[in-house]
């Protein structure tokens, strides 16, 4: 009787531990899942959703082409590789305290911006065996507003309890502006990404200096091309070959500096494209798609400036607009721009 006595007492004791150990488990698993907002593995995602209360929303999506915003424009590296490497090394400060609580889950509920990541998985995944790959939504969570110091972000997982104060090692800011669901602050910069092997022509025109309008047409990749005045579209014979190949694999990468398109007032815009332009560049693929460039002078000062003042240079030296034939109104850089605008006679044999 003693025995079954000691017998009864020892699994009681053991099953309490193990109800213990199971609570703590369940305890620690589900406060991890509340409060993990690292991707770890960034190799394996395949879309970025992100939205915010003003209706704002965009979605970044991995293709074999590379990145693209909303399916069919086409995203800048950088930033996807920024937002990656974000996802990869967010890390938890602190939770919320309890005298917090109330106001920044009120913040959260207005302001926050939700993001959704998407990654490929595996239906069956034994050791190196991946099989039945297919992509499936793993996080989402919301990004808040800063805290006081401005060194840490609010951020809740959907779903759980408590928001969380959110940082990234080593950083000295607040990552809540890396969670964008404008559209534009994804988009790439380049203009003209062709290599050699894939033009067919490219012309540039003055818009002040009819002479030195002139156009490329490429033969071949060996060095044959057709030199042509836009004037009379006469042949030009006595060209420099190697200014001639300069020129184009310039095309490679040619990027504007940012999108104004709702940066300046639609009448000015409206104002500087109708203006007489100071260059045009036309490059058609040897698929005929074509891509146009029409480029403007941009003031240095104010009209009520320049014209107060005679001394002034009024024109930016440095800068000029451009507009693509996707309606985009941009900020170009002469550093960049200006190895392609040579005109005619630069490129004849001296």
């Amino acid at each position: 009787m003693k025995k079954n006595k000691i017998l009864l007492v020892v699994i009681l004791s053991l099953v309490i531990i193990a109800g213990l150990l199971l609570t703590g488990q369940h305890y620690s698993t589900l406060k991890k899942q509340e409060s993990d907002f690292t991707v770890r593995d960034t190799a394996a995602v395949m879309k970025i959703f992100m939205a915010d209360q003003n209706n704002h929303s965009m979605l970044l999506q991995r293709t074999d082409k590379g990145w693209y915003v909303d399916k069919n424009i086409k995203a800048s590296n950088r930033e996807v590789e920024f937002m990656l490497s974000t996802l990869r090394r967010l890390r938890v400060k602190a939770p919320v305290s309890l005298a917090s609580f109330n106001n920044v889950v009120k913040r959260l509920s207005s302001i926050s911006v939700k993001v959704e990541i998407y990654q490929r998985v595996y239906r069956i995944r034994l050791g190196k065996l991946k099989l039945f790959p297919h992509v499936k939504r793993t996080k989402v969570f919301y990004v808040g507003d800063v805290t006081q110091n401005n060194l840490g972000t609010y951020m809740l997982i959907a779903g759980a309890k408590r928001p969380y104060i959110v940082y990234i090692p080593g950083f000295r800011g607040f990552v809540s502006s890396r969670f964008s669901p404008l559209i534009n602050d994804w988009r790439s910069h380049i203009l003209f990404h062709k290599k050699l092997a894939d033009i067919k022509s490219v012309s540039v025109e003055f818009g002040d200096n009819r002479k030195g309008s002139f156009r490329v047409e490429v033969e071949d990749v060996l060095g044959n091309y057709d030199f042509i005045r836009l004037k009379d579209n006469s042949k030009v014979e006595n060209y420099d070959t190697l200014k001639i190949l300069n020129f184009l694999t310039s095309f490679r990468d040619l990027r504007y500096e940012s999108r104004l398109n709702g940066g300046l007032p639609k009448k000015e815009i409206d104002s500087i494209i109708k203006s007489p332009f100071l260059y045009r560049l036309c490059l058609v693929d040897n698929d005929f798609d074509t891509t146009i460039l029409t480029m403007f002078k941009k003031n240095r000062f104010p009209d009520e400036v320049n014209k107060a003042y005679d001394q002034l240079v009024p024109v930016d030296l440095d800068r000029f607009y451009g507009y693509t034939d996707n309606n985009d109104f941009v900020l170009m850089q002469h550093y960049t721009f200006d190895k392609v605008l040579h005109p005619l006679s630069y490129y004849v044999r001296k």
